[in-house]
């Protein structure tokens, strides 16, 4: 097998462009020789954009609802279910009587964390779906997918789901929720900032 004993270099501006929107994948790497390039290289000069599928999904400017239905909903129940199973295995753990075998008390925990995970992430999968509806309708309302869509959907979304409870809850929901989408947007937007990543 043949080797290039330098590395690709681009010998003209249209190369150059190419360069920035490629990148040299260099499967031999770990290898002793980093510069060590097979006679195929051109196999290896990878996009470092992603690649579609459809020139349609090129298109796209942010997320359509079926991708924030499944993202959201699933974020959302997967974080509630954590977090009630922890809740749950800790109670568990405190209801404990002293005299119980081993046996039992794994039983008590088991029990408790599976009922608590599972009420607290079928509460949370219900409000990233609402979330996600609200949004996903906002956003093609107003033709905007920014900052206002998901504060709007927010404090939508809080209303909604306490709108059985009466107004007064409605509208306290909807302030909780509102503040934690401006706490939310916020936070990403200093962790863009002041985070290198």
């Amino acid at each position: 097998m043949a080797y290039f004993n330098s590395p690709y270099t681009p010998s003209s501006s249209s190369d150059d462009e190419h360069r920035r929107t490629y990148h040299l994948f260099n499967p031999y790497e770990s290898v002793q020789h980093a510069s060590a390039m097979p006679v195929h290289q051109f196999i290896y000069d990878l996009p470092s954009s992603p690649e579609l599928l459809f020139a349609e999904e090129a298109a796209l400017q942010g997320r359509t609802w079926g991708h924030r239905l499944g993202l959201y909903t699933g974020t959302a129940y997967l974080a509630g279910a954590a977090l009630g199973a922890a809740r749950g295995s800790a109670a568990g753990l405190r209801e404990a009587d002293p005299g119980e075998s081993l046996k039992l008390r794994v039983n008590r925990v088991l029990n408790s964390s599976g009922q608590a995970g599972r009420r607290l992430g079928n509460s949370l999968g219900v409000l990233g779906l609402i979330f996600a509806g609200l949004e996903s309708g906002i956003s093609t309302w107003t033709g905007n997918d920014g900052v206002l869509s998901t504060v709007a959907a927010a404090v939508s979304t809080g209303a909604v789901y306490k709108a059985a409870a009466g107004p007064r809850s409605a509208a306290i929901a909807g302030a909780i929720g509102g503040l934690a989408a401006g706490f939310a947007v916020v936070g990403k937007q200093a962790v863009k900032r002041y985070v290198p990543i």
